[in-house]
């Protein structure tokens, strides 16, 4: 079976703790359509407690189990909601894929001093100021927690910057630390070195820090079952740190833990290539350079051409290690590295990531469910966004699930009008795929012997026609102006 994932939230995913009860109440559903894996957002308690999306995460060992930040909860449920959700999934051959947020802490509980410089912004390797004795917010008692599960304490000695000090301006200060004077190693020098990116910078060369990370990672999965991790912001920690934590975290765990990071860099296939090869292969990726694409293509609209839509793309280029997408929570309007996918193209973009060979593709939660929020937009005004579930999402999973299996045959000779054939398996029928991002299109395709004299049919329902397979193999698909067909056999 093809192995499909959901990224199941979005950035403003409904609080009040519903997402777990929701996850638990649609495994059935999401398993019906194909669904094969769920991305599941941070589940520890952040600094904002039961508010927190939780990329600002506080204290990892608090699932919504303990008084901490105001709440027990979090913003998406409790530990038992969390862990009915998990147990839903599982029974319905769900696989769960849990977010690691290990770059950064917030939310300290008590203040230290300890001696700093101060760094530029824009090129951290660049230090302008003497060395500066600060406080700030560095120890982590976790009060409500106690010494449960843990008896560890984070200081200013687990950290390697912080953009706090008290009674001063908010800077980016680099911590004076027997691991080092210099940030730690990262594959781009992108801002002289992006080790730093918020709160309190975690120093990854501390041995007692590793230890307890990697303790955390054996007690998370002892606790869950997950079967694998989706890694948050690789582009600013150690490469050399996540090697090990995930050798770590498969030997303790008995398990080839399946793992995918976030190195975010549109256009940058390089980048993604150079951080695998760092990583020996121990992971897969996102493949940003895809997204990118299909954002501008989205925007070009039929200027865009179409056979360069899978140009300098990991799923191209190492497809064993790309997670392709077409949106994510970072990605959606509003957000920090915003660069959405146009309603009408992201049929296509479905279509190239759901129906082709290469790649493991993941759906983003308002594609399939839609989603309603309000933000403040870059110039501080307040926006209301309203995403519309993607049309034909549906019959897209199900024709990747039941049709989208066997040879493929690409059709690109075409600026505004792709298509390709799946030849299908001992057990899947196969299908036929044609896109236009300008008009209405024939695209003629060859299906193979197998289909001679069979009829298709439009999965999508984007055309009342049937196609007739000719003695040659070969039959005539059509394609409504920009738009996208899926032709199974009736």
């Amino acid at each position: 079976m093809n192995q499909t994932m959901i990224q199941f939230f979005h950035w403003y995913s409904e609080g009040d703790g519903k997402l777990w009860k929701h996850a638990e109440e649609q495994a059935n559903y999401l398993s019906q359509l194909g669904i094969t894996s769920a991305w599941f957002p941070p589940a520890y308690k952040g600094t904002n407690g039961g508010y927190s999306v939780g990329y600002d995460a506080y204290d990892l060992f608090d699932l919504g189990e303990f008084d901490q930040k105001n709440s027990i909860a979090t913003k998406y449920g409790t530990k038992d909601d969390y862990i009915k959700a998990i147990k839903s999934l599982k029974e319905n051959n769900i696989q769960v894929i849990v977010d690691v947020v290990l770059g950064h802490k917030g939310g300290g509980d008590e203040l230290e001093k300890f001696k700093v410089v101060k760094v530029d912004e824009n090129n951290r390797e660049k230090i302008i100021s003497s060395e500066i004795e600060i406080e700030s917010y560095t120890k982590f008692t976790f009060p409500g927690r106690g010494k449960k599960y843990s008896d560890f304490e984070w200081n200013f000695t687990c950290f390697s910057g912080v953009d706090y000090a008290e009674g001063r301006d908010s800077h980016i200060y680099k911590i004076k630390s027997e691991y080092g004077d210099d940030w730690e190693e990262m594959i781009d020098d992108e801002k002289g070195n992006y080790d730093y990116l918020m709160f309190n910078d975690i120093e990854h060369r501390n041995p007692h820090v590793r230890e307890e990370l990697n303790k955390w990672a054996k007690w998370y999965f002892d606790e869950t079952g997950f079967d694998g991790v989706r890694l948050d912001a690789l582009k600013h920690i150690s490469f050399e740190f996540y090697k090990e934590w995930l050798t770590m975290l498969r030997s303790n765990s008995g398990k080839n833990i399946f793992a995918v990071g976030e190195y975010w860099a549109p256009g940058q296939l390089n980048l993604l290539q150079k951080y695998i090869e760092a990583t020996e292969g121990c992971m897969s990726l996102f493949d940003s350079s895809l997204q990118n694409n299909f954002h501008n293509a989205s925007k070009e609209a039929d200027s865009y051409d179409l056979r360069n839509i899978l140009a300098y793309t990991l799923t191209e280029a190492d497809p064993m290690h790309s997670v392709s997408l077409v949106d994510n929570h970072d990605t959606q309007p509003l957000q920090d590295l915003e660069a959405p996918v146009e309603a009408w193209f992201k049929p296509l973009a479905y279509a190239l990531i759901l129906l082709r060979e290469k790649g493991y593709p993941c759906i983003f939660y308002p594609d399939l469910y839609g989603a309603h929020y309000k933000d403040t937009d870059r110039e501080g005004n307040e926006q209301e966004i309203f995403l519309e579930k993607v049309d034909g999402i549906e019959e897209l999973l199900k024709a990747r699930k039941e049709n989208a299996y066997g040879l493929q045959r690409d059709y690109f000779e075409d600026a505004n009008c792709l298509g390709w054939i799946r030849e299908g398996d001992d057990e899947h029928e196969g299908c036929a795929v044609v896109l236009s991002n300008k008009d209405a299109y024939d695209k003629p395709m060859e299906m193979g012997e197998r289909y001679i004299g069979r009829t298709f049919y439009d999965a999508l329902g984007r055309s009342e026609e049937k196609v007739q397979i000719r003695e040659d193999g070969w039959g005539d698909f059509p394609v409504p102006a920009g738009n996208v067909s899926v032709w199974i056999p009736e």
